[in-house]
Parts: C-alpha cells; sequence; structure tokens
C-alpha cells in the first residue's frame, strides 16, 4: 500500500512555490491519513550521521545510558518503559531539545551523556537544521490547502518563532524487553505493538526511519497502510494542533510501529515541530465556518501528554476530541 503515501519535493516547492508539487495529492493524504513523503531536502549527510550517534548511544551498556535518565520532573533524557494508550511500548528512547523555548525550571533540561562526544553536537546541528525545515514544510502544506504565500509564512512565524516548543528523540525498537526480567516486577505488561497507535501532539513531525519498515498510518479509506522506507525520504506526519488548526480539514496521522523482528533492532528519529510556548489552539475558520473545537492552552495540552507516557494513573491520555464542540 506504499502508493497511499504521496511523495513530495521540497527542492521543488522552494524553487518553484506550491504549483511545482503535486498539491492535490498533498492535500489529499493530509485529509485521509496525515502523512506523506518529503524528497528533496538536501540532508542526507546530516541524517547518516544522525543515525550513527543513535546507534553509538543505544549500543552502550544499561547504567551507561541510564546515567541521563528522565524522571517525572524531567521529561529529557533515556528512557525504556514508555507507555502509549497505557500500554508499555517495545522501545528505548533518549529525549532532547537544543533551541527554542526553554524551561525557566532548572530540573528541566537535555541531559546529555558523556558518550558518544559527537552526540551533542552532531543533534545540535540536526535541531537547528530541522527547524528551519520544519518552517518550509508548514508553509508548503497550508499553500497546498489554499492559503496564499505570505500568509502561509506569516502564519508559521506568528505561531512559532523563537519561542516555538519543538523537541526531539532518537528511537531503539529492539527485538526483546530492554527491561531486564528481575526489574519488571509492578511495571506495566508489553502491548502487542514495538509502539501503540497514537497522534503526535504538535503541528508537525518530521521522522527519519532506517530501512527496517514496520510503521504504519491508519487511514480512512483503506484501514492500515505501511509507510515503508524509501531512501533520501523523510516521513512527515500531521499532529493535533494541526487537525484543531484546520478545523479537521487535515488528519491527525494515528499510526503505530510493529513489533521488530530483526535482532539488530530498529531505529528512528522523530523531531516534533510544536507551537511557541503561550500559544492558544482553536481553529482558523472563516466568519461563515462553526469552529468545531473550543481554544486549549497548548502548555497545558503538552505537559499532559507528555506526562501520560512516563506512568499509568488509571486514565486515558488527553487527547484533542476532550476539546471538541458538541453539537
Amino acid at each position: 500500500m506504499q502508493e497511499q503515501i504521496p511523495t513530495v519535493n521540497l527542492a521543488d516547492f522552494l524553487n518553484g512555490g506550491v504549483t511545482a508539487i503535486d498539491q492535490h495529492a498533498l492535500a489529499v493524504a493530509c485529509e485521509d491519513h496525515g502523512f506523506f513523503l518529503l524528497a528533496g531536502h538536501g540532508q542526507d549527510a546530516l541524517v547518516s550521521k544522525v543515525f550513527a550517534q543513535a546507534q553509538s548511544f543505544f549500543g552502550q551498556p544499561t547504567e551507561v545510558k541510564r546515567s541521563v535518565y528522565r524522571n517525572e520532573s524531567n521529561p529529557l533524557g533515556y528512557y525504556d518503559r514508555e507507555l502509549t494508550k497505557q500500554r508499555r511500548d517495545l522501545k528505548e528512547v533518549f529525549d532532547f531539545k537544543t533551541g527554542g523555548h526553554i524551561s525557566k525550571n532548572p530540573l528541566r533540561h537535555s541531559r546529555w551523556p558523556a558518550q558518544p562526544e559527537q552526540l551533542r553536537p552532531v543533534l545540535t546541528d540536526y535541531f537547528s537544521t530541522f527547524t528551519e525545515m520544519s518552517e518550509q514544510v508548514m508553509a508548503m502544506v497550508l499553500m497546498a490547502l489554499g492559503l496564499p504565500e505570505a500568509a502561509a509564512r506569516s502564519t508559521v512565524a506568528d505561531n512559532f518563532g523563537l519561542s516555538h516548543t519543538s523537541a526531539a528523540r532518537l528511537n531503539f525498537y529492539p527485538a526483546d524487553d530492554p527491561v531486564a526480567e528481575q526489574e519488571r516486577d509492578g511495571l506495566t505488561p508489553l502491548g502487542d505493538m514495538a509502539l501503540h497507535h497514537h497522534t503526535d501532539p504538535g503541528a508537525i513531525t518530521l521522522l527519519l526511519q532506517d530501512d527496517q519498515g514496520g510503521l504504519q498510518a491508519q487511514s480512512k479509506r483503506h484501514g492500515w497502510v505501511d509507510v515503508a522506507p524509501k531512501p533520501g525520504t523523510i516521513v512527515v506526519n500531521i499532529g493535533d494542533v494541526m487537525q484543531v488548526w484546520s478545523n479537521d480539514r487535515c488528519t491527525a496521522g494515528c499510526h503505530r510501529v510493529l513489533p521488530v523482528k530483526s535482532a539488530a533492532g530498529r531505529f528512528s528519529v522523530p523531531f516534533f515541530f510544536q507551537p511557541k510556548v503561550d500559544a492558544m489552539i482553536e481553529p482558523w475558520v472563516a466568519d461563515s465556518e462553526l469552529p468545531r473545537y473550543e481554544a486549549f492552552s497548548w502548555q497545558q495540552y503538552i505537559r499532559g501528554r507528555v506526562t501520560d507516557n512516563f506512568a499509568d494513573y488509571g486514565v486515558e491520555d488527553i487527547q484533542v476530541e476532550r476539546y471538541r464542540v458538541v453539537s
């Protein structure tokens, strides 16, 4: 079902505007399942460096990785028991950020391990580069949905800017439980997926994935479809915020990752492009259109989503459906 996920060339867009890409295919993908592939980004060398650092970091002994272990007060760092939909995922993560809004809380900071030495400089370069790329992709999506270029670019600047709250992570999906057997007492059991179905909370996500496969998106028309690896491309998916902003014209991409069968595991690297820290999220509607969501605080929303990934508090994690207007 690879044909269900269109490929859009970023270089063509930057050189010729929205008329230089298949904007119809992009709009349909955003409406149906929220996924497309991005070619022509010009960052193949950086992508290779990022994957090399991910492999080096996750290949270290557990005690080394846990030197930067996350906790309830700080969501940044290494973690090996994350939850999605109140089920434990079969993966390890390293969360970080190097730009945008920096929390005033001194306990909420990126944790950098001593090894590998190039991890921090490479990921700092990646964060800056993918922030700029995300701004370009956001403008492209808005223009494909019919917004004039000047309005699209000013919309991105107004809603993100220097105080954007974007974040990134390294993912490693091993074939076996990363938590040692003697440490599993009281833990939420593993579910039936490497990563359980969910949507991303922000505006868009730019995802690097290796060649192992396993990522699937939920299509309204075709059910679960594979987002198969395609060399030289970056996976882009729509997030909750873009669904609300577009008043349901765009669909937040519900996705999951199947269990990995290879002993080598699977690596992926998502960049979550997220609004400025004080943003209020509400539909952008014309005078004649009724908003389908109530306005809500981005800061409160993302805090709820991150907290629910850390521990099971006995309730379903927060979703944008909570703010849907009941007719």
